[in-house]
């Protein structure tokens, strides 16, 4: 899809340098968070203790425990929202997600779904450093704000937080679950790992009082009965492919074969490896019988669940866990492999929403004497003040709870900047063709005539900047794209623009004539900048200028111009020449492109400054 790759390996050292900078850099802000917290919970003990040596001890706050259920979704989603922010630290992230995740993921899905994931994919691609950055600490954030705020509304906060973040990454990072691709299935992961992520945030947001029934446990395990029928009538489908492990008896796979094999495939130790390759070869040999049972199990599940009886549901339960391990472990291989994998998949999250529905219409909490540490339902009407006071162990938590948000922030506002940012990054340019080489020379002069037949010098152009190109006015595969990135150079000079001077010298001696440039212009959307000149002139006019600025022409044997260097020289005011760049395209991205217009547009502002 346009606009979601930068044409550069996954692996590459400038990108991957930068990434790991930038994470240490940040990890830094996190340390000096954390070690704040350590120095307010430091204060708070003194404080404690000087009030037990003088006889002040700490008023107590009765409370209920907190649900059984609902500590389970946090605490769980917590650590996985720490786990995934992990994964997207590892060094194939800046690229790889949008080549090897996304793109993938949103391939077979319909045009406008496409559209969609690709306002996301262009954001990562154009900031390959601070976008991968960005979701390291949103998603280690929400963890850790998860972790450290039991109750109240720091916790419902946090839940809705990781709710929104999660339907994020749902949409744009999973392209909605591929819920609308064909091939649908369960075992593949649908409905998507994160939209589980978002319905246990939802879950832990609602009021306390809502897990005061078993109500909401009946809620959450009809759902999921709903959704198993739902999941093994698709397993069941015909013409789908899952019923076959040899489509047809043939070489060709199965559906359910090749996606065992796929994962086979992916980057991970080798008994692991093999394990996979076992299952894949036992499916294809036996693909009708193992479709029945997914079919089966699904369906007994879902039926179970929405009995609501709970001795069936405690036996769907404990089979659920075991069926959503084997799917885990032998189709969807553990999930988080292969250097870009960004979750442990859909079972994992599955699994612990429908035990918390189970434990929610099971276990009812209890009055308990010991406090606990945050705000309860039986203790809402004292201030925040009060609850403050009454207890060090509440106001560490509402500290670590900030300091969570703080580490939230520290993604966040990055990532927010970045969107609003059309513009790629300089990095990925560099990675392509490295950073401008700083010179200081006298620009060699020449006059030659430009698209409108008039004479045009360097000289004439002393008081201004002059960006020096060469371009090929019948070529159509790299210069149209240098054009671009020249375009796109001056509308971000905005209205510095008016000091400088854009010039491109015609590099093909077969087509040297002013119909043609002029016709380059048109055509590039060119025409419509006041600050563009193309030049042409003579044959040896032009390979006069070449040999001054070191251009290399390379010809076939018959003649015709085969290729040619893509050196673009910024001239200063004075008539010197400050910087040398390459403009080669390369595979020609969109991000590629825009980084480089960015490249030009900061190379020519560092001489414009005062």
């Amino acid at each position: 899809m346009p606009g979601m790759n930068t044409g550069l390996g996954t692996n590459d050292p400038t990108i991957v340098q930068a990434f790991q900078s930038v994470l240490k850099s940040d990890a830094l802000k996190v340390i000096l968070l954390l070690a704040l917290l350590v120095i307010g919970w430091n204060l708070l003990q003194a404080v404690r203790i000087r009030r037990e040596a003088q006889g002040r001890a700490w008023p107590e706050l009765a409370t209920t425990a907190e649900p059984v259920a609902r500590r389970l979704l946090r605490i769980s989603f917590g650590l996985i929202w720490i786990f995934d922010g992990l994964l997207q630290a590892q060094p194939s992230m800046p690229l790889g997600m949008t080549t090897q995740v996304i793109e993938p993921s949103a391939a077979a899905s319909p045009s406008w779904v496409q559209h969609v994931v690709n306002v996301g994919g262009t954001i990562w691609s154009n900031h390959p450093i601070t976008a991968p950055a960005s979701a390291v600490w949103i998603q280690v954030g929400i963890g850790l704000w998860r972790l450290v705020a039991p109750r109240g509304y720091w916790s419902r906060l946090a839940g809705l937080s990781s709710a929104v973040w999660g339907l994020v990454v749902w949409v744009f990072g999973e392209a909605f679950g591929g819920i609308f691709a064909p091939g649908l299935s369960w075992a593949f992961g649908a409905p998507g790992a994160v939209l589980f992520y978002c319905v246990a945030g939802m879950l832990v947001a609602l009021p306390e009082r809502a897990w005061l029934r078993p109500r909401l446990g009946r809620q959450i395990l009809g759902g999921m009965g709903v959704f198993f029928v739902g999941m093994a009538v698709l397993q069941a489908w015909p013409g789908r492919g899952f019923w076959q492990g040899q489509l047809h008896r043939s070489s060709t796979p199965g559906t359910l074969t090749k996606m065992v094999r796929s994962m086979a495939a992916t980057p991970q130790p080798r008994p692991l490896s093999s394990l996979i390759t076992d299952f894949g070869s036992f499916e294809a040999a036996h693909g009708w019988a193992v479709n029945l049972f997914l079919v089966v199990c699904l369906a007994a599940l879902g039926i179970c669940f929405l009995s609501g009886r709970p001795r069936l549901v405690r036996v769907a339960v404990l089979a659920g866990i075991v069926v959503c391990l084997a799917d885990w472990i032998f189709i969807q291989d553990f999930g988080f492999l292969g250097g870009v994998g960004t979750d442990p998949n859909s079972m994992i999250p599955m699994l612990l929403v429908f035990t918390a529905g189970y434990l929610a219409m099971t276990k009812i909490p209890v009055v308990v004497e010991s406090p606990v540490p945050i705000t309860s339902a039986t203790s809402t009407a004292r201030s925040l003040g009060e609850r403050l006071a009454a207890r060090p162990t509440y106001t560490f938590r509402s500290l670590a709870g900030l300091c969570a948000i703080g580490i939230v922030l520290i993604g966040a506002a990055p990532m927010a900047l970045a969107s609003m940012n059309p513009n790629a990054d300089p990095i990925v340019s560099e990675a392509t063709d490295g950073t401008p080489a700083a010179t200081d020379f006298p620009a060699l002069q020449f006059s030659l005539v430009n698209q409108f037949g008039h004479a045009v010098s360097l000289q004439d152009m002393l008081g201004k900047v002059v960006v020096l190109s060469f371009l090929d006015p019948v070529c159509v595969s790299d210069c149209p794209v240098e054009a671009q990135e020249l375009k796109g150079a001056d509308a971000i000079l905005g209205v510095a623009a008016r000091k400088v001077e854009f010039v491109a010298v015609d590099i093909n001696p077969l087509y040297r004539s002013q119909a043609y440039v002029d016709a380059f212009d048109r055509q590039e959307g060119l025409n419509q900048l006041s600050n563009w000149a193309y030049l042409t002139g003579s044959t040896e006019a032009l390979r006069r200028v070449w040999n001054d600025y070191g251009v290399i022409v390379q010809y076939s044997t018959g003649g015709s111009m085969i290729g040619h260097s893509y050196q673009a020289f910024v001239i200063d005011a004075t008539g010197h020449v400050r910087y040398s760049l390459d403009l080669d395209p390369g595979p020609g991205t969109q991000a590629t492109s825009s980084s480089t217009s960015v490249v030009v547009a900061n190379a020519v502002q560092s001489l414009l400054q005062p």
